[in-house]
């Protein structure tokens, strides 16, 4: 059931979403998550593909569902001028806009950040692109996997002998949609003790905080995640390869089978963690090996130090390997499927799943919102929502009545 009352950490905040699939969509929803009033704009012909993607029901996403949990659909068409107005109109009295359309596609419509913030100086515009607003690839389609690819992450990502992996979900857009979240939380905190919202009004009149855009190329996301590799190639000529299961440079952090043939991860790394290691599979002489204490002396030792640990793990099922290992203060884990998580005591005493139903009734469990507030958590108030569903509310707030509605709908302008 739809819940109304503004509630979260980011109630009143006015967001207005545009555009399609992952980064922007997923930069939008946290803040929907957290009670900020997120308008999506969607094409009156079929709204965001991410509608029809992986698992469907009754010919929707069950991703939908999620990806867009608490969010108002307004079905629009920007390639009308009526459409881009009413656009305009929410562009200027949102706090926040956030969009992933190609660099130069707003301002054809007049919605770009310069033109909105000649008008409300205090415009904060997410631009989130595959390769930023500047550069000579900015005019380039940019999916998060040329992100991944361009950033680094799949150079270093599978086993040496073999072509470069990629992680099984859209991580390069998911963190580009993180980077816009921070970035828009830094510019609302800038805008606001700097003079706050614009009063609407212009010329000697207008009053407002100074507002910013905020550039989010994909590519420099993931980029941002690849930890020391420029001082490490600028340094020392090093160049990070890929090392399977292994974190390079770590020692011991890798991927172990178990006797029963489960697939164990060890993270020993930390010295002290690492004679307790040592000293749980009964190896006192690599515990005690003065050469071993520190992690650049494990690091030249490293396969025979995954030999000893791999050794071990085969004479272990994954259960006594947890047991022994977890008893001994080893960080250690199983690789979780999502039959897994679904029953994890961990998982379930942190409540990591809702339950809900859909429209018709049928129950769906979703996951849980993150990062837990204490005093101020997010909340699920409804499901992503049907194509449109909002369209005349929204309108109405923008003074349109139901003759004007009408009208616009019968044009194909919503």
């Amino acid at each position: 059931m739809e819940k109304t009352a503004a509630s979260g950490p980011l109630a009143g905040i006015k967001v207005l979403e545009l555009g399609t699939l992952i980064a922007g969509p997923f930069c939008s929803r946290m803040l929907a998550e957290f009670g900020a009033d997120v308008i999506k704009i969607e094409s009156p012909d079929g709204g965001d593909p991410i509608r029809q993607w992986r698992v469907l029901k009754d010919g929707t996403s069950l991703w939908w569902s999620v990806q867009s949990r608490n969010k108002k659909s307004l079905t629009l068409n920007l390639k009308d001028a009526r459409g881009q107005e009413i656009a305009r109109k929410l562009a200027l009295e949102a706090d926040i806009i956030i969009e992933n359309y190609r660099p130069g596609i707003l301002e054809k419509w007049s919605l770009g950040y310069e033109q909105l913030k000649a008008i409300n100086p205090a415009t904060i515009m997410v631009r989130l692109s595959g390769f930023g607003q500047t550069g000579p690839l900015k005019d380039q389609p940019g999916f998060g996997a040329i992100g991944e690819s361009m950033g680094g992450l799949r150079y270093v990502s599978g086993f040496p002998d073999r072509p470069p992996l990629r992680v099984g979900i859209s991580i390069g857009d998911s963190v580009a949609a993180l980077h816009g979240v921070i970035g828009a939380m830094m510019a609302l905190r800038h805008r606001d003790a700097t003079g706050g919202r614009w009063n609407g009004q212009s010329g000697d009149a207008l009053q407002a905080g100074q507002g910013q855009m905020i550039d989010v190329a994909l590519y420099e996301a993931v980029f941002n995640m690849m930890e020391s590799l420029v001082p490490e190639y600028d340094y020392a000529g090093v160049v990070r390869e890929r090392t399977g299961g292994a974190l390079p440079g770590i020692v011991p952090s890798n991927t172990y089978t178990t006797g029963d043939g489960e697939n164990i991860v060890i993270a020993g790394n930390g010295d002290a963690i690492f004679k307790r290691l040592m000293l749980a599979m009964g190896r006192d002489d690599l515990a005690n090996d003065a050469q071993l204490a520190r992690n650049d002396g494990r690091v030249p030792r490293t396969a025979e130090i995954d030999t000893a640990i791999q050794q071990w793990c085969s004479t272990q099922t994954i259960e006594s390997a947890l047991k022994i290992l977890q008893d001994a203060d080893v960080p250690v884990g199983k690789i979780y499927s999502i039959r897994d998580m679904m029953s994890d005591p961990q998982f379930l005493a942190r409540k990591m799943f809702e339950q809900h139903t859909f429209a018709d009734g049928t129950p769906i469990k979703l996951p849980a919102i993150t990062p837990k507030l204490s005093a101020t958590p997010g909340e699920t108030k409804w499901l992503g929502p049907t194509l449109g569903e909002h369209t005349d509310d929204v309108l109405r707030t923008l003074g349109y009545d139901e003759a004007g509605i009408a009208e616009l709908r019968r044009d194909g302008v919503v």
